[in-house]
């Protein structure tokens, strides 16, 4: 199998998709996790209330980051990771969003990245009662998840598409992609960012 990309999982401070306050990353190569990353972000001044859902959904408070990077200084490391990778996500547009939404804020140039969404994939592949990332997650083998973890749902996320992969022959993630009608979307710019700005609390999570 040859299937590379690097899934992504974004948690945020409140409902706006700007409020970024951790990202997890797993590198995927030849079907194979090859790498991890994880860390915390402060959230831009105009998008740092910490919310108590979103708090108690993934116990990351504000003195938690207060500390931690800016989205400004982090995004180099962040898209240094993602490198040509297409991006794997569960409800992918959500994470787009937030990295949209918080370059925006933060007058920062976005590269125009690919993604490719592991919750539409799901929809397509399993007979599921929900699919929500645990329920997914599990279908694919994936049971160690740590929920609104950003590093472990990146993974299980990862895992829907290997398993997706493994169960159908797949080689690459374009044949995957051809062999269940989801396509990798490209980020345009302009209409991506409008509609990241837009966004409101009614921002679902995964």
């Amino acid at each position: 199998m040859t299937i590379d990309f690097t899934a992504i999982d974004f948690e945020t401070a409140n409902g706006s998709p700007a409020s970024a306050c951790a990202v997890g990353l797993v590198r995927i190569r030849d079907g194979a996790v090859v790498e991890r990353a994880t860390w915390r972000i402060r959230p831009p001044g105009e998008h740092d209330v910490f919310l108590p859902f979103n708090v108690q959904l993934h116990g990351i408070s504000r003195e938690m980051t207060r500390d931690a990077s800016t989205w400004e200084s982090q995004l180099p490391d962040l898209l240094e990771f993602l490198g040509d990778d297409v991006l794997v996500a569960h409800n992918a547009r959500f994470d787009v969003g937030v990295l949209l939404a918080s370059s925006l804020a933060t007058r920062m140039p976005v590269p125009p990245l690919r993604y490719f969404c592991s919750l539409r994939l799901a929809r397509r592949s399993y007979e599921l009662h929900s699919y929500r990332l645990p329920v997914a997650a599990e279908a694919a083998g994936f049971r160690t998840l740590v929920h609104h973890d950003p590093m472990s749902d990146a993974e299980a996320s990862a895992a829907i598409v290997i398993d997706t992969a493994h169960r159908l022959g797949a080689t690459d993630l374009e044949t995957l992609s051809a062999l269940k009608d989801v396509a990798i979307e490209r980020i345009t710019l302009e209409s991506e960012l409008e509609r990241a700005a837009t966004l409101t609390a009614a921002a679902t999570f995964a």
